[in-house]
């Protein structure tokens, strides 16, 4: 199993400086490439500093002069806020100037609260739908003399200007959840990326059980892989241990509460839960974080690791936001790099 690093900047309050933040971004992405792991993924997110990051292309391709062996990945691309034209080009100039270390992940979103601002009343079906008329498409334009007549996307015969470095374009990996989704990636040559968010390892088991079944049923022509993203902690002390899964919960909070689209927003920022908030929501409480999460000292999260290597996932990204300080989120992938991955070489 190999390893990854999700990451993206994250703003709690008005007084941080995107500067600043940029720049312990920057230095997370740096440990990661020092230390071994295969890819870096960042994804893309609008209006919102919960998750700030408005077109990875830009990210990457700054990561690109500054770290050397690491792939550098969207997770993800949200592909109804794209032509598959602009797309196309857009990820083959990427992948020109990481000299061929892009990866390309798509993924149809999820926040209605993005959703209402850049196509407004659109749902998630039609996102969805929107992605699988995408995908044949921009591996037309990559081969170049395409044309498109379909449901959202027409357009005559086109080539993507610049052509990807990498043969066959970098590699597509599609954010999956229903079977469905899986079919339809291992259908047509996608790697799948999963999540099971705060979620129990019984998610774990059934995500992967999906894309097995979408791999039989297609025959397994393509050789497909799938990834596990989780929140991931690697402890020192059951204090620092505790302290990291109440963060979780509280980032969990907020992550259902942007997700609901319910609360008040200023300045890209959305009105903090109280107290009395956070204790009754208890399907995200420290516990169930501790439960779930890929949390715990350095031969805990191994021994869950291995669980997930023998499961059959191909990779595990490491995803680091979390609303912690930049300390800690360096001290616990510092641990993970030197003390974790080296029980799966």
């Amino acid at each position: 199993m190999k390893f990854s690093l999700f990451a993206h900047m994250e703003r709690t309050n008005q007084q941080q400086s995107y500067t600043d933040m940029y720049d312990e971004f920057l230095g997370l992405c740096q440990l990661a490439d020092q230390g071994g792991m295969r890819a870096i993924w960042t994804g893309e997110h609008h209006c919102m500093d919960f998750t700030i990051t408005p077109n990875p292309f830009i990210n990457i391709a700054d990561l690109a002069g500054k770290l050397n062996h690491v792939r550098l990945g969207t997770g993800t691309i949200i592909a109804p806020f794209w032509h598959p034209i602009k797309l196309a080009g857009e990820s083959a100039m990427t992948d020109i100037i990481t000299s061929g270390r892009l990866e390309l992940g798509i993924a149809r979103g999820a926040y209605s609260y993005e959703y209402e601002r850049l196509m407004p009343g659109m749902e998630a079906w039609e996102a969805g739908a929107r992605l699988r008329e995408m995908i044949p498409a921009i591996r037309g334009l990559w081969n170049g003399n395409y044309a498109h007549d379909g449901e959202y996307y027409k357009f005559p015969e086109s080539t993507s200007t610049p052509k990807p470095i990498q043969s066959s374009g970098p590699p597509i990996w599609i954010a999956a959840r229903d079977p469905n989704s899986h079919e339809f990636a291992v259908e047509n040559n996608c790697n799948v990326q999963v999540t099971p968010l705060w979620q129990d390892y019984e998610e774990v088991e059934v995500l992967i059980a999906r894309f097995r079944a979408a791999q039989t049923k297609c025959q397994n022509q393509y050789q497909s892989k799938i990834m596990l993203l989780q929140h991931t902690f690697v402890s020192k002390t059951e204090d620092e241990l505790e302290h990291a899964a109440e963060l979780f919960s509280k980032f969990y909070s907020h992550f259902g509460a942007w997700f609901k689209n319910e609360r008040p927003v200023d300045q890209a920022l959305m009105k903090k839960l109280s107290d009395d908030e956070l204790k009754a929501l208890e399907m995200y409480s420290p516990a169930i974080m501790k439960n779930n999460l890929a949390i715990g000292n350095s031969m805990e999260v191994i021994d869950r690791l291995k669980k997930y290597e023998a499961l059959g996932y191909d990779e595990f990204a490491y995803w680091i936001d979390s609303g912690m300080s930049f300390d800690m989120k360096k001290a616990s992938l510092e641990r993970f790099i030197n003390e974790v991955m080296p029980a799966f070489h």
